[in-house]
């Protein structure tokens, strides 16, 4: 039974191949845009596209040496020297170097019109970065008064495309001095290439657009036998224990699978479908058990949009007040308690003693006040007030959670529409939804990390992390100043001042920790549940066959 399941996709004659069921969408190779993201890529790449660091079983940030070093170099504001191994090689032969270092910072700082980025927290703080190009050393300069707290984690695993594949796509010759010397016309083939030119769909894969850096490379990717990893023979590193991993995501055979067991990991959003799920080969003894609520790192939220009918934020109080968050933690939170933060999330230190000082005019349904604001707005719209609600379908809790809102609400004159739907996407939120069921106020799948800074941008004015576009420039501020805050009672005062205006002005509902279902059977060995947003593929080089 066990044999059955490893070697599932490759035939009997094949090498094993462990199979990897995971609830993100795998449409593209960059983890770094908003769609890519929120798709929760990152759980596909993080072992082909590693980085200056990764997220390691608990979120943490911890140093990948086989890309290189990184140093701080001493002075009066934050200056980085990094330096890459000489060794590294993409799949296709080209040097990892500071070409695409360079690349990365320019995609996501916000300062090169026309990326995509799915946040510029960090980034935003450099102030340039030196190198020539085709170099192994890069110096990293913030502005002063800018050291952001997590620095170790930028550059780090998914963040660094290949720049010569951008290059080849945007018809230029090199990335690092049309960035330097800001040659906006070659930037903007830069961007469309960055943004769009790493499109992965099930079908033949160019290998020359999507090279590895990493221990795996793509062999072949089709929704029958999904995303097909093989070792990567320009690796420099320690090989991978196990050849060959298949990694079911959404739009493969996924639904199938995870329901019959044909899978030997899992990793995936509580309530995916109504079964269990029960790895091939597993016992009452080898099949983990759930992540406990007060570990995770991520918190399942409703984004608001603050256009259309959010435009008031007296339609959102009033969504607000009928949305029975208690009720929904006590059904569907797999044993988590009613969360009130949208800044920290249980496995930080300093949340629980913030977390039962908010959201207590919001904790319970208050239909009156719902019903009084609602009709207080009624002269803005005709007809009721209308609330389409959207989430990646199919996922029988978030449809159940759906359905349960809809419920309360209809009492307060309020109705809600179930907007889930398999190929939604963050820029459907103030056109064809007006809320989101996400993570960490931007993710489909995976999501978070031990430390808050960068997810705190989910509500920073302009930050292409914020979905649903909520301005306010005293929480915005306060955002800035927690990502570079390192005393632990100034960051309590500033989540007070973003919580205190968050829960006033209701961008959004924090409802719970976000339910993961992180299992595998006693046919694999070395896999340790990831609790970051790269999912617990974090160290998929490391998993073994057993006999």
């Amino acid at each position: 039974m066990v044999l059955a399941g490893l070697l599932a996709g490759c035939g009997e004659d094949g090498p094993p191949t462990i199979d990897y069921a995971v609830d993100a969408r795998i449409d593209s190779y960059n983890a770094n845009t908003v769609e890519g993201n929120a798709d929760g890529v990152l759980m596909a790449t993080t072992r082909m596209l590693p980085g200056f660091s990764y997220l390691g079983a608990h979120g943490q940030v911890t140093p990948d040496r086989d890309i290189g070093t990184v140093t701080p170099v001493p002075g009066s504001s934050l200056t980085l020297r990094y330096d890459f191994n000489r060794e590294a090689r993409y799949s296709d032969g080209q040097a990892v170097d500071c070409d695409d270092l360079v690349l990365a910072w320019a995609a996501m700082s916000g300062r090169f019109p026309g990326f995509r980025p799915a946040t510029t927290a960090g980034y935003r703080d450099i102030e340039r970065v030196d190198c020539a190009p085709g170099e192994t050393t890069a110096t990293v300069a913030f502005a002063r008064g800018r050291d952001y707290r997590d620095w170790l984690s930028l550059f780090g695993a998914g963040t660094m495309l290949p720049a010569h594949v951008v290059a080849r796509l945007a018809g230029v010759t090199d990335v690092v001095d049309p960035i330097r010397t800001g040659d906006q016309a070659v930037v903007a083939k830069l961007a469309r290439a960055w943004n769009t030119g790493f499109a992965l769909t099930p079908g033949p894969v160019d290998e020359q657009r999507f090279p590895s850096s990493g221990p795996y490379r793509i062999d072949r990717y089709s929704e029958s036998d999904g995303l097909v990893l093989v070792a990567n023979d320009k690796w420099w590193g320690d090989a991978p224990k196990t050849s060959r991993i298949a990694i079911w995501g959404r739009g493969t055979d996924a639904e199938r699978r995870i329901p019959d067991g044909s899978f030997d990991i899992a990793d995936l959003t509580g309530g995916m479908t109504t079964d269990d799920v029960t790895p091939s080969g597993s016992t009452d003894e080898t099949v983990q058990p759930l992540p406990q609520p007060n570990r995770a790192l991520a918190v399942e939220e409703l984004v608001l949009s603050q256009r259309g009918v959010f435009g008031d934020v007296r339609t959102r109080q009033a969504f607000a007040s009928c949305v029975p968050r208690d009720v929904l933690a006590r059904q569907f939170g797999q044993g988590a308690q009613l969360w009130n933060l949208r800044v920290l999330a249980p496995a930080d230190n300093l949340a629980g003693q913030l977390n039962g000082g908010f959201g207590r005019a919001y904790s319970r349904p208050d239909v009156a006040r719902a019903r009084t604001l609602a009709d207080s707005t009624a002269s803005s719209r005709s007809g009721a007030l209308r609330v389409r609600v959207g989430y990646v379908a199919p996922t029988a809790r978030r449809q159940q959670m759906v359905a349960t809102i809809a419920e309360s609400c209809r009492r307060a004159g309020i109705d809600v529409v179930d907007a889930g739907s398999p190929d939604l996407t963050p820029s459907a939120l103030g056109k064809d939804v007006d809320a989101l069921l996400v993570s960490n106020g931007a993710s489909f799948a995976a999501a978070g990390s031990a430390d808050p800074s960068r997810d705190a941008y989910q509500l920073r004015g302009g930050d292409p992390l914020n979905l649903g576009g909520f301005q306010d420039p005293d929480v915005s501020a306060a955002i800035d100043r927690l990502a570079v805050a390192d005393l632990a009672a100034d960051r309590l005062d500033l989540v007070r001042t973003i919580e205190n205006a968050a829960w006033a002005a209701v961008p959004s509902i924090p409802l719970f920790a976000a339910p993961r279902v992180q299992r595998w059977g006693g046919g694999v060995g070395n896999v340790i549940a990831g609790l970051g947003r790269n999912g617990t593929g974090w160290n998929m080089d490391r998993w073994t066959v057993h006999d």
